[in-house]
């Protein structure tokens, strides 16, 4: 089955076939430019290069969350115009998930987004096991230190936060570093779990593709402090309330 993959979870976008776990053909750019600029022509162009069509695809998987709001929409809205037409199955993959796939070897490694505001979309895997050690969530750079401290295993961070972490614990005995180059996600490995996910039933119809968000986004966080703010300038103190009563 020839899998489709896009990866436009944050700055960097690519788009990936794979067949049995074989990279058919490839894309990648990390200019900064807009995803919805230069998503379609990738994909169009790594096709054309490739000879093949989106009639060959038996499954298309995309990166859901987290990351980046504006990139994660993107990316499903693509997806689900790809797909429609063709009734073709998708897969939504943790972006987390499909960037530690794309490690192997020995130790354990934490996938970092940064997720602005000093936190970071993160989870951890053993590399051995391919275990879960943490759950997709975001955090505080500084609410990995127990993690990190107490790892048994040599540690290493991937993603877009891979840096705010090594500034932060790149002195930690058991942290190693991975070269810059090698930390970005890449659709290839977004694909790989997207195999996994159907061989297990869980691929779904193109309807049912949402993002996986696990935060507000700024403009909800801003709604919900304006209006908590409001309530609390028309809530009558309780004090105030019995004044009243008694005066009356």
């Amino acid at each position: 089955m020839k899998i489709l993959a896009l990866e436009t979870s944050a700055k960097s976008v690519s788009a990936a076939v794979t067949e049995n776990g074989t990279v058919l053909a490839s894309a990648y750019q990390n200019r900064g430019l807009t995803h919805s600029v230069t998503l379609m022509p990738l994909v169009d162009g790594m096709l054309h290069a490739a000879g093949l069509t989106l009639d060959d695809m038996g499954l298309i998987a995309v990166a859901n969350g987290p990351g980046s709001f504006t990139g994660l929409r993107i990316g499903l809205a693509a997806v689900k115009g790809l797909a429609f037409p063709r009734e073709t199955l998708c897969a939504p993959v943790s972006t987390l998930e499909a960037l530690a796939a794309a490690h192997t070897g020995e130790g354990t490694v934490l996938c970092a987004l940064d997720a602005r505001r000093a936190q970071v979309y993160s989870a951890a895997f053993d590399l051995e096991t391919h275990e879960r050690l943490m759950d997709d969530d975001a955090r505080a750079v500084a609410d990995l230190a127990e993690f990190v401290e107490n790892c048994k295993k040599p540690l290493f961070f991937v993603g877009d936060g891979a840096a705010l972490c090594y500034n932060k614990y790149g002195n930690v005995p058991g942290v190693l570093c991975v070269p810059p180059a090698l930390r970005n996600g890449r659709a290839a490995a977004v694909a790989y779990v997207a195999k996994q996910m159907a061989q297990r039933g869980e691929a779904v119809l193109p309807e049912a593709l949402l993002p996986d968000y696990h935060r507000l986004s700024q403009a909800e966080r801003e709604r919900a402090e304006r209006l908590a703010a409001e309530a609390a300038r028309t809530e009558i103190p309780e004090d105030t309330a019995k004044g009243k009563d008694q005066h009356q």
